[in-house]
């Protein structure tokens, strides 16, 4: 069998103009057609036809949200570097592809170019605290300049983002040494108020303690004060005058104090005289007492035996004394 050589020319020929007939645009994706090197048309996705070796595909753009990370390196207004991270996101707007395609042969440097301009305008105003507080802000600022100049050229500036603020080691270092000793500070001043409480509570406890206990002492003195009064008017009742009434107070006084040291079998006492004169002093007053107790007994007992004389005798039946002889 015989092949033929104009067919064998062919066919590749008519595969080559099939493909170069037909192509296909993915989806979020546009493609530019320039017939003769002039634009012609854009493609969106799908299936379409252009007119083989005349019409060709001079680029395709990205219809997705792309970003764009900006690290540049700035000086704050209290003269610290830092490095800060502009994430840049962005699209082509799909009624600007034109635009896109033909106005910025290099978008991305274009806004590179853009958030170094305004990231260096906008951090010098503000000192480093301020920097990280108020990034939003740059942010903004960012994003609103890129808008003005970037809608010109078909993109949309969907979201500028300051995703890292890195400033000089040294400067972080000294940070965290200004937190710590921050903190420290708060501690201590914690500290010192809880002990400052303590005290007071303290102090107010002993005030209520001291204050109950002289009430209690008063209590009592006035409770012995009340006792030996009523002491004194028994003993007058029965004959004792207020002197020796109160003499025997004393003594009865210090005869309790002893047994009260007697009782325990641990306790000690001693009496050091502040001069051997004043020891005599001690002793005589310690006789006198002891003197004046015997002679207090004594009286009593004369006064009961005068009293018993002097109650007259009973009579018997018949009027005599009993008694009597």
């Amino acid at each position: 069998m015989m092949f033929n050589p104009v067919l064998i020319f062919l066919i590749p020929f008519g595969l080559l103009l099939l493909f170069a007939t037909f192509f296909t645009v993915k989806q979020q994706t546009a493609a530019i057609i320039e017939r003769f090197g002039k634009y012609n048309s854009i493609r969106q996705s799908g299936l379409h036809f252009k007119i083989p070796f005349i019409d060709r595909i001079a680029g395709k753009l990205n219809l997705r949200i792309q970003q764009l990370d900006v690290i540049i390196e700035t000086k704050t207004k209290d003269n610290v570097f830092v490095k800060m991270k502009v994430s840049v996101q962005f699209k082509v707007i799909q009624e600007k592809v034109y635009e896109a395609f033909y106005k910025l042969e290099y978008p991305h440097d274009q806004i590179t170019s853009y958030v170094f301009d305004v990231v260096r305008a906008e951090v010098p105003k503000l000192i480093l605290d301020d920097v990280f507080e108020r990034k939003d802000d740059i942010a903004v600022a960012v994003k609103r300049e890129l808008n003005e100049a970037m809608t010109t050229y078909g993109y949309d500036i969907i979201n500028t983002l300051i995703t890292d603020i890195d400033p000089d080691i040294q400067v972080k270092n000294a940070m965290n040494r200004i937190n710590a000793a921050d903190r420290e500070k708060t501690a201590a001043e914690y500290e010192a108020e809880a002990g400052r409480i303590r005290i007071v509570a303290k102090a107010k406890a002993e005030a209520e303690s001291k204050k109950l206990q002289g009430q209690g002492i008063a209590d009592q003195r006035r409770e012995i004060a009340r006792g030996l009064v009523e002491s004194v008017d028994i003993l007058n009742k029965v004959g004792i005058n207020s002197q020796e009434a109160s003499a025997l107070i004393v003594v009865t006084q210090h005869y309790d104090t002893l047994q009260a040291i007697g009782a325990d079998a641990n306790s000690n006492l001693i009496l050091l005289p502040n001069s051997p004169q004043a020891g005599s002093d001690m002793l005589n007053n310690m006789v006198a007492s002891f003197t004046a107790s015997n002679q207090i007994a004594e009286s009593m007992k004369t006064a009961n035996s005068t009293k018993r004389l002097k109650k007259p005798h009973s009579k018997d039946e018949f009027g005599n004394h009993p008694d009597a002889e």
